[in-house]
């Protein structure tokens, strides 16, 4: 590739020997340096003067951290902006704090700097995907500043057991608080969804974050939980997550748990990755297809890869209903577009108007 061309990177840690790290790897990845910075103080300034593709964060750093320094730099000039996260319950919850200011996503660092080689692929893979993103002020704020009440529905008294499967990757944090806030606490359906995300805190932090934004009760899953309408289940950061209606189950040990008289239970799938992805929402989706049948409905929101396009399929198979976010509010459009390509989504909508969508499809499976 040629000078010119090649992704041009700003580089941000107040540790001189990730500073090398990360440059070292970046640029066995063909992509170019154009400098690095030790606080948030340079960063802002670095980012204003050579105007990178792309920045790369860490969250702790002395004179101005990385969330201050991600809220300057997306007011004053927004860049796509990738923390580097410590593995820590505080660093997750202020890595959360730079995804709501606009930073795009973020990279767990390894226990020990030593072992920084182990988030190669997955940084040169996000940095390269960080460049297909429109980071103008108006995209800025059409994912994040719309603000909109909880949409009521008018629900007809049914027995009938209703799953909505939100499934989202790269921008899906703040996709998701443009949905599940909006959501009305007696709605007659169960949400279970799946945002891919490492193991740690990561996935409690934004949970609880939801929980507090919403009228719908939020929390992560259990395994073997019972299943209620009118609240949300995410995945656990690295684990899937299925949905299930028996009642007996395996331990990974091999002995049995039973839950008497239990209908629809969360079940942790401890498999590899599948799509490149622990937690799948292929694999939530196709479980859901398997205990909901025709009263399931499958949201597809922004993501690199294709994850969640087969589950959408098999929903759309079995009479169920596809909504996928579309291009203009996607941050990254993959997950939504492939769905799309396999031409089984129903509604093809603005992130602003999904949870509008859910609730009128749900009215909607109610009345049949």
């Amino acid at each position: 590739m040629d000078r010119d061309e090649r992704i041009k990177v700003l580089v941000v840690d107040d540790s001189a020997f990730m500073r090398v790290m990360i440059k070292d790897i970046l640029e066995r990845g063909g992509i170019e340096v154009l400098d690095t910075a030790r606080d948030g103080y340079e960063a802002v300034n670095k980012a204003d003067k050579l105007m990178p593709d792309v920045i790369t964060m860490d969250v702790d750093m002395p004179k101005m951290d990385g969330i201050a320094a991600v809220k300057e730099i997306m007011e004053k000039n927004p860049r796509p902006i990738i923390m580097l996260s410590a593995l820590t319950t505080k660093a997750a919850s202020e890595t959360f704090k730079a995804l709501r200011y606009g930073a795009i996503d973020f990279i767990p660092k390894p226990s020990s700097s030593y072992d920084i080689k182990k988030i190669e692929k997955e940084l040169i893979d996000k940095v390269i995907a960080a460049t297909r993103i429109e980071m103008s002020t108006l995209r800025l704020r059409s994912l994040k500043g719309v603000e909109r009440g909880v949409v009521k529905g008018r629900w007809n008294e049914t027995d009938k057991e209703i799953s909505i499967i939100i499934g989202g990757s790269t921008g899906g944090p703040s996709a998701f608080e443009q949905i599940i806030p909006l959501l009305p606490e007696d709605i007659p359906a169960s949400i279970i969804s799946v945002q891919h995300m490492p193991p740690g805190n990561f996935m409690d932090c934004m949970a609880r974050r939801l929980d507090k934004l919403s009228e719908i009760g939020v929390k992560v899953a259990k395994n073997f939980e019972f299943i209620k309408r009118g609240k949300v289940y995410f995945a656990p950061g690295g684990m899937h997550l299925a949905v299930s209606k028996s009642s007996i189950f395996k331990r990974t040990d091999g002995t049995s748990v039973h839950k008497k008289g239990s209908k629809n239970m969360t079940l942790y799938r401890d498999d590899p990755p599948l799509n490149a992805v622990k937690p799948s929402v292929d694999i939530t989706m196709k479980s859901a297809v398997s205990t909901y049948g025709k009263n399931t409905i499958g949201v597809l929101l922004t993501g690199m890869g294709s994850d969640g396009a087969v589950g959408m399929k098999e929903i759309r198979a079995c009479g169920g209903r596809t909504i996928a976010c579309d291009e203009e509010t996607s941050l990254i459009f993959g997950m939504p577009k492939a769905a799309i390509e396999l031409k089984v989504v129903d509604e093809i909508v603005p992130l602003y108007d999904i949870a509008e969508r859910i609730v009128r499809n749900v009215e909607i499976i109610c009345e049949e």
